[in-house]
């Protein structure tokens, strides 16, 4: 699953939401999985956007019927990207 999470990717930067260290967990059951996710900000203006995507790309998965996208509240923080999306950051311009 968080391979096919890795193919989601922000809307804002060419990152996904795995390396951008949004994904705080993935619980399956079944043919159901809940994302629990962090956004870098409360008042982010792409959460329906990234919800769609992170749902849509899931549902691809033969195995998928259903998908639940959970808004939790840990503080997100630069220290939560991974170094490989720190490297695209840079190439991109975002330092």
């Amino acid at each position: 699953m968080r391979a096919a999470l890795a193919e989601v990717f922000d809307p804002e930067y060419p990152v996904s939401l795995v390396d951008m260290g949004l994904v705080r967990g993935v619980e399956i059951s079944g043919a159901s999985i809940r994302v629990d996710i962090a956004y870098c900000s409360l008042g982010c203006p792409c959460i329906a956007l990234i919800e769609d995507d992170i749902r849509e790309r899931l549902l691809q998965l033969d195995v998928v019927e259903q998908v639940e996208v959970r808004e939790v509240f840990d503080h997100w923080s630069r220290r939560d990207i991974s170094a490989k999306g720190l490297k695209v950051l840079r190439a991109s311009g975002v330092d």
